[in-house]
């Protein structure tokens, strides 16, 4: 393979099967249970990274099933989303994802940076109760509840959430193991058609565990709870800052 060659099809790895194809994509019927509770405000500031700010001291807990994605086909999610603000205006980190297949986990990382994780997600509904689990190898992580489609959630305020900025931190390495690229993300969810919301009672419990440390982020109260489904493309990312530029 000449140079021009590999400069003309190189865009992820590995060079002759790449584990993801060219973006856009698009999803249908994404799936959401979100579990906004309180947290400690100290702990916050700790992990969120500068220029962005903490907004309040709270963490949304999501369990996500996507169906059906162009170029990543069926999944489950599981993470914690920190609300910020950037330049005065707000949005949402994303502190720590899982994902239960190791295609949109290769995207995703390499292409936005999304920290993600392989683990074992279920997002089922249990009668009349909306259920999520979280379980990194043998141990569960966490546990999430909702009443199912307990009561219907206002759509206006459900789609000015999803066109919120979202931003994350994409730490690529050098190869002796130097940083060669830090640099915090803004992306966005595009042509969102949301079909359905809905809110009601929730419970959410995270457990302890050293390279998964969901529960450093500790729960003292649930604040709200939102079930939504939605057809929507995941936007490709603009670099807002470079921690690397001198």
């Amino acid at each position: 393979m000449k140079i021009e060659d590999v400069k003309r099809t190189a865009f992820a790895m590995p060079l002759t099967s790449p584990s993801f194809p060219r973006g856009p994509y698009r999803f249908i019927d994404r799936e959401y249970l979100v579990i906004t509770y309180r947290t400690d405000p100290e702990v916050l500031a700790r992990v969120v990274p500068e220029p962005l700010k903490v907004a309040a001291p709270l963490v949304r807990y999501q369990f996500i099933r996507m169906p059906d994605s162009s170029g990543f086909g069926e999944y489950r999610g599981s993470g914690q989303v920190i609300p910020v603000t950037y330049d005065g205006k707000p949005g949402s980190y994303v502190h720590s994802l899982f994902l239960d297949a190791e295609t949109p986990l290769a995207g995703g990382r390499e292409i936005w940076g999304f920290p993600e994780k392989l683990a074992n997600i279920s997002f089922k509904v249990e009668t009349d109760t909306l259920l999520g689990t979280l379980d990194y190898g043998r141990i569960r992580l966490a546990t999430g509840t909702m009443g199912y489609k307990y009561q219907t959630r206002d759509e206006n305020e459900m789609k000015r959430d999803l066109t919120e900025p979202n931003y994350l931190l994409k730490i690529v390495p050098h190869v002796d193991c130097t940083p060669r690229i830090v640099e915090l993300v803004r992306y966005h969810f595009e042509d969102v058609t949301l079909k359905g919301a809905w809110t009601g009672p929730a419970g959410l419990q995270l457990a302890r565990h050293a390279l998964a440390p969901l529960s450093e982020l500790p729960v003292q109260d649930i604040v709200s709870a939102v079930h939504f489904v939605a057809d929507l493309t995941l936007g490709f990312g603009q670099v807002v800052h470079d921690y690397l530029r001198k």
